[in-house]
């Protein structure tokens, strides 16, 4: 009980917490590795077949010494710490992944290093550093275990070759047997590279003769582990000690101490630096040094970015943390363990400020590999084995995938993701770092992590001597190195002793002491200032190298988050208030700190404030308000006040101008100045009170240690006891601040709820694995996805909803189209994940499209089989939007026809994308995937028991949620694929009556949107189509059906016909355009007369649409809709507008003049929103409550328009003789005499209007009234020509006395109301100013 105590009480300020040796227990003998066994289980079951029919006999196909067999840890040190437990099971296996591996004199045996991490439960991380070496086996029961197994796969071998003739099938079946095996021990890589090269290729693969073991021929060698796991990862330290013990247990004479010196020493003596502090403590044979960064810096990371980037260069390795910092789903694939954790380790420590919140793994056993199946995002190592094939990796989901080859130099990115800001820029700044360390960005095939040498340079018989003469001869506890070089120095300068050392020589007496600081001296010439061996130096050249690449980094959220504190949201009295609430509040204002971003940032910035690590960073500063800041966090704050005092630059004012970082020299010098100069040296390594006789010395083996003796530490370190009372009160300090603030675990309950599942799930337990526990994490995932639904669907529905608010003037817009797209995409993901989860066999990059595939195939099946299609229960007719259009197919199998035929979209996780934002948009997601959900043998067939999709409760409400989304209107699919040929129908409604629908002549129509238009589509004549509506009266329509890239969102129609024949007139209600994939169908009323000498004499007209609301489907939901964002011109003003004076419906001077100024808030109010977000102008001009329609208006008040021997008169009949007088006017010289303003005012009004007469068009006079005033608000002409209208004599004529027009008051404040739209650039459609010639 004492160790244990003791070993807790030091342990928080400790460099180790434990030494520990994994190997083969001789007691327990060959036990097949149980693990393997149920990787073997998971696998049959991921496979679909049954797991309890998997033979539990033997596997005689390996070779013996190709087969993996149970590790154990054979001895830990201490036993138990209080804060820190010993985890046997997970540490063994990360220790030992593949288990222990044979060896015999043949085969390479060189020593191989890695490292590991555990995440426990709160969060923190314990990091393991593994040597692992080969070992003989003098056990002769191991040695016959051996022999008999060789035996028997020798006569399966035998047997099967009679079976199979190729002598290669045995090892390539077994290799594809199961795929995703891929986790074979580094050390038998680096084996069977050596000794298969040298077998002739038949043997290759038998295990026969070449390979075999003969228990008499063959010396047997196994694996063996040392492991240090420290609470920081020092990694070079570790590795240099771990190294030393080796060379120690190798070497031909017995170390200067016993092992169990050094072993205690760097338990219970090497304390952990201080922040900022440097530390020297000894190895076996050599001095080794660490350093710690200061509370301003960046934390420790001693893991070699160089390495990284060597593996991958600069571009791939920005590629992938781009990913990281989405969140996608991260596979690091390597033969190497030690390259998929400095890959893994380096990606996270380039994160800062902000943490990976979601499984890591930096290297996976094999009985993890269902964890590949989960539906969150993670980043894993799985190791490869030598010649795996990529395409033979088969991965549960790759719709989110990034995969990383690290040893082939090789990505796979997902699709659609956005770049990281200023990416070119970036990456050239990380390329001069690197190049200025001699290192090539490109990065490339570098050979496999140096094997740890058996004998280093350095190491040499003088040396240990030395080694010794120190301990011998050191009492002190200080810094050594100063003192050192100033005795050197005062005995080189004393000529007297100068004489001495020469005849001591001569007399072969050595004086050690001295010759040892001088040949110390003698290396400081050769290899550098301070003392440092060519190891140091290279060590203190990675430290400064990782600092200046992580500085870089640092800086560029340093830049993009200068004034993030300036958006985070803060309105909680208290901690307790705001984590009751965390659920349902905006902790950070997304859309104004999206508005103040450059441009080019939004894409990636857009997605990254969505992730739960951008989430946790706010909420942790939001907890700072009532706490102790979190120590990324306060690092971070104090960069950006710093670069604040030097960079004076108005916040509001952001740039995407890149700055490059101003840190590099400085952080590089604070780490050399550390480890030029030793800030503490530890209590050298000595002799303790161990019993004589045990752990005899013997060349080659692992002594048995001394347990009693590293059981418990000392309790006079005083250097170590006051780092810890320290460490206890601040412990002490930080309970008591803990049970003040939130007694009754109220924060770890809100704040686990409050982020995602993953993290509840960063490292998967590792001492339980039993098929109960699989089950268990299976249904958390499930919970986890049905939450996150909820939370994504919610957020969708009150972001649309908050910008239709804003739109029909309830508050401000708090949505932007790309946060919308984020939104999106984010659902499409999700949705991938759902259908990926629990899949039995995964075919394709898209487990959704996959699935829909399946289903088009039986239901194609089963439409053939049945005798008409029509009769296919699945199938709905969308009830017919309106009069004339033919009713459209609702089915699942016909969107996916739609995406198929699309050309420009080559992938399977593509067309999955392109199908949830085309049922997004139809409003129909909900019912398809219902539908597609509904054939459940299907679903059996494709899921595992425990797949979301097979959870029937669950997936009702997932369902129901994604049903919420029709009540709001998306673009998302036709505003996205603005490329593709759609299919469209326009039908041509005339007013019912027999008579006039009927015309000889030849129509055309031409439809515009927002991305571009149809072109002049020719009807031929009298393609008539008979009707009856519900009173069963006979109306009759013109139906064209066209093909054209997409128009996007339809803004007007041009419908004319060329007069012809002896029925040329022709009286139009309306056209309706529908989109035959998107169903959205628009109405362009019209409700006037199209032939020479009816109404206005208009042969063609130009008419607005109104997207047309879907009427209720049966569908729940669908029924209630948002409003129409815009109304175009109402068929009881096209009517008749002209005659309205003579209805007695006259609109009050107050309303006309209220909506002039609608009608022009509204165009300001379009040009204060992003360019992307506008839609249409021609609506906001030409529709109804447009600036056409409020002017109409105002010029009709008061205006004289009786009939004329029956003729009716029109504005533009007042435009016209306008014109004539001031023509003739001109002509007398009248004009001369006036002011110069009014006279160019009359000159452009003049031109405009004879221009419009001269066009070869023919649209009418009211269409000609709409171009003048389109044309007038373009130029910025309409305020100059006011006056000259009030002003002219014709007034008299044509105007009443209380006109609007005549009122001088009302036409200057008219003239300040149009004046405001000189401030922005008024762009016309083509259909609107098509022939004018200006």
């Amino acid at each position: 009980m004492s160790a244990t105590m003791s070993g807790s009480g030091s342990a928080p300020c400790r460099f180790a917490h434990y030494f520990v040796i994994c190997g083969i227990d001789n007691e327990t003998g060959l036990e097949p590795d149980a693990l393997a066994a149920l990787y073997q289980w998971l696998e049959a079951d991921r496979q679909g077949r049954d797991p309890e029919a998997v033979a539990a006999g033997e596997n005689f196909d390996q070779s013996p010494l190709k087969r993996t067999f149970k590790s154990k840890v054979l001895a830990h040190y201490p036993e138990n710490i209080e804060c820190n437990p010993f985890d046997q099971v997970a540490v063994n296996m990360l220790c030992m992944p593949k288990g222990l591996s044979f060896r015999t004199q043949r085969d390479s045996r060189t020593p191989q290093f890695h490292s590991f991490l555990i995440t426990r439960e709160d969060g923190s991380r314990m990091y393991g550093f593994v040597h692992t070496f080969y070992e003989e086996v003098t056990s002769p029961q191991i040695c016959s275990a051996m022999q008999t197994l060789h035996q028997m796969h020798q006569a399966d071998h035998n047997a099967s070759a009679h079976n199979c003739p190729s002598s290669s099938s045995s090892s390539s079946s077994s290799s594809s047997s199961s795929s995703m095996d891929s986790l074979a021990s580094s050390l038998d890589e680096v084996e069977s590279r050596s000794s298969t090269s040298c077998s002739q290729g038949g043997r290759r693969s038998c295990g026969c003769s070449g390979e075999g073991y003969d228990s008499v021929r063959d010396t047997l060698y196994v694996s063996k582990a040392m492991c240090l796991i420290t609470p920081m990862p020092f990694m070079h330290a570790c590795k240099r000690f771990l190294s030393q013990v080796h060379r120690a247990v190798i070497s031909n004479q017995p170390p200067p101490l016993p092992l169990e010196s050094y072993i205690y020493n760097i338990l219970y003596e090497v304390p952990l630096p201080p922040p900022g502090r440097s530390l020297k403590f000894h190895g076996v044979y050599e001095p080794i040094l660490c350093q710690r960064p200061g509370v301003g810096e960046l934390p420790l990371a001693d893991f070699p970015l160089s390495k990284a980037f060597q593996l991958l260069g600069v571009e791939n390795l920005v590629q992938i943390f781009t990913c990281v910092l989405l969140e996608m789903q991260i596979l690091l694939y390597s033969q190497d363990y030690q390259r998929l954790m400095v890959v893994a380790e380096g990606i996270t420590t380039l994160l800062f400020p902000f943490q990976w919140q979601h499984v890591y793994v930096p290297i996976l056993p094999a009985s993890l590999l269902h964890f590949l199946d989960a539906p969150v995002p993670y980043l894993m190592g799985l190791q490869s084995k030598e010649g795996t094939d990529r395409s033979k990796l088969e991965l549960p989901q790759e719709a989110n995938l990034c995969f990383v080859d690290i040893d082939n130099h090789y990505i796979e990115l997902p699709e659609d993701f956005p770049q990281f800001p200023n990416k070119t820029e970036f990456i050239q700044e990380l390329s001069e770092v690197l190049l200025s360390f001699g290192l090539s960005p490109e990065g490339g095939n570098t050979s496999s992590e140096p094997a740890v040498s058996s004998q280093t340079s350095v190491l040499e018989k003088d040396l240990k001597s030395t080694s010794l003469s120190e301990l011998v001869d050191d009492r002190k506890n200080g810094n050594l190195g100063g003192e050192a070089l100033d005795v050197l120095e005062l005995l080189q300068g004393n000529p007297t002793l100068e004489r001495l050392q020469a005849l001591a020589k001569r007399t072969g007496v050595k004086v050690a002491r001295l010759e040892a600081l001088a040949a110390g001296q003698k290396a400081v010439g050769e290899e550098g200032v301070g003392g440092k061996s060519p190891v140091e130096e290279e060590e203190l050249r990675n430290a400064k190298l990782n600092v200046q690449l992580r500085e870089v980094f640092a800086a560029r959220f340093a830049t993009m988050f200068a004034d993030y504190e300036s958006f985070v949201i803060q309105n909680s009295p208290d901690l307790e208030s705001w984590l009751t609430n965390r659920e349902q509040m905006h902790n950070f204002d997304k859309a104004s700190f999206l508005s103040d971003q450059p441009e080019p940032y939004l894409p990636f910035l857009s997605h990254f404030i969505e992730t739960q690590m951008f989430a946790t960073f706010i909420d942790n500063k939001i907890i700072s308000q009532w706490e102790e800041k979190e120590p990324l966090l306060r690092v971070f704050d104090g960069r950006i006040e710093k670069a604040r005092l030097y960079n004076v630059r108005a916040p509001s004012l952001r740039s995407s101008v890149y700055q490059k970082c101003t840190f590099l020299k400085e952080s590089a010098q604070a780490i050399e100045q550390r480890l030029r100069k030793i800030d503490h040296t530890a209590i050298h390594p000595h002799l303790l009170d161990m019993k004589i006789g045990q752990g005899k010395y013997q060349q080659g083996f692992f002594p048995k240690l001394q347990t009693d003796v590293l059981a418990s530490g000392p309790t006079n370190n005083k250097w170590s006891n006051r780092t810890c009372s320290t460490q206890r009160r601040v412990d002490r300090h930080r309970q008591h601040n803990d049970h003040l603030v939130l007694d009754n675990d109220l924060k770890e309950k809100y704040m686990q709820e409050a982020r995602s599942l993953g993290k509840n799930l960063r490292q998967p337990k590792l001492s339980d694995l039993s098929p109960a526990v699989i089950a268990q994490t299976n249904w958390k995932f499930v919970e986890g996805l049905l939450k996150e639904c909820k939370i994504k669907t919610k957020r969708m529905l009150v972001e649309k909803m908050g910008r239709e608010a804003a739109e029909l003037g309830h508050g401000e817009v708090n949505i932007t189209g790309l946060e919308e797209n984020t939104l999106i995409a984010s659902l499409c993901d999700l949705l991938e994940r759902i259908w990926s989860h629990g899949l039995q066999v995964k075919q394709g990059k898209s487990a959704l499209w996959s699935h829909l595939l399946h289903y088009q195939t039986r239901e194609e099946k089963n439409e053939q089989l049945s005798e008409s299609p029509a009769s296919n229960g699945q199938e709905k007719r969308k009830p017919e939007s309106s009069v004339g259009l033919p009713a459209l197919r609702v089915s699942v199998i016909q969107d996916m026809r739609h995406i198929q035929s699309m050309g420009e979209i080559k992938t399977d996780v593509g067309r999955a994308r392109a199908w949830i934002r085309l049922s997004l948009e139809k409003k129909l997601l909900s019912q398809h995937l219902k539908q597609l959900l509904s054939n459940q043998a299907l679903t059996k067939k494709l899921y595992k028991r425990y797949a979301f999709l097979r959870c029937e409760e669950e997936k009702e409400q997932f369902l129901f949620h994604l049903l919420s989304l029709n009540t709001v209107d998306y673009f998302c699919f036709t505003s996205v694929f603005t490329t593709i040929m759609i299919p469209y129908r326009a039908v041509i409604i005339p007013i019912k009556k027999l008579s006039n629908a009927m015309t000889t002549s030849n129509p055309w129509l031409c439809v515009s949107g927002e991305l571009g238009d149809s072109g002049i589509l020719k009807i031929t004549k009298n393609v008539l189509e008979m009707k009856f509506d519900s009173a069963f009266r006979p109306h009759t329509h013109i139906s064209i059906a066209f093909k054209c890239q997409n128009l996007g969102k339809l803004t007007t129609v041009q419908l004319g016909h060329d007069n012809s024949g002896l029925l040329a007139k022709w009286l139009v209600d309306c056209v309706m355009v529908r989109n035959e994939i998107t169903s959205h169908t628009y109405k362009f009323p019209c409700g006037k007369w199209l032939g020479k000498g009816v109404d206005d004499g208009s042969l063609e007209r130009v008419l607005i649409g109104e997207f047309v609301v879907p009427c209720n489907d049966d569908d729940g939901g669908r029924g209630s809709k948002t409003p129409p964002l815009q109304r175009s011109p109402s068929q009881i003003r096209r009517i008749s507008i002209t005659s309205l004076t003579g209805r007695g419906n006259k609109p009050t001077t107050v309303q006309i003049q209220e909506s002039i100024g609608e009608a022009v808030n509204n165009i300001i109010k379009h040009f204060h929103k992003p360019e992307k977000e506008r839609g249409s102008l021609t609506v906001l001009l030409c529709g109804e409550g447009g600036l056409v329609w409020a002017l109409e208006q105002f010029f009709h008040h008061g205006f004289r328009s009786a009939r004329i021997f029956q003729k009716n008169v029109f504005v533009w009949d007042f435009y016209e003789r306008t014109v004539a007088f001031l023509e003739n006017a001109d002509q007398t010289g009248d004009l001369q005499e006036t002011p110069e303003p009014l006279g160019l005012n009359s000159e452009s009004f003049c031109r405009y209007v004879n221009a419009i007469n001269n066009m070869p068009r023919n649209i009418g006079k009211d269409g000609k009234f709409q171009l003048l005033v389109c044309l007038g608000a373009r130029d910025r002409l309409l305020p100059q020509w006011l006056p000259l209208l009030a002003e002219c004599p014709v007034i008299t004529r044509m105007y009443e006395e209380n006109a609007l027009l005549r009122d001088k008051l009302t036409v200057s404040s008219l003239i300040a109301v149009l004046e405001t739209l000189h401030d922005f650039p008024i762009t016309l459609e083509s259909s609107l100013t098509k022939s004018v010639e200006l």
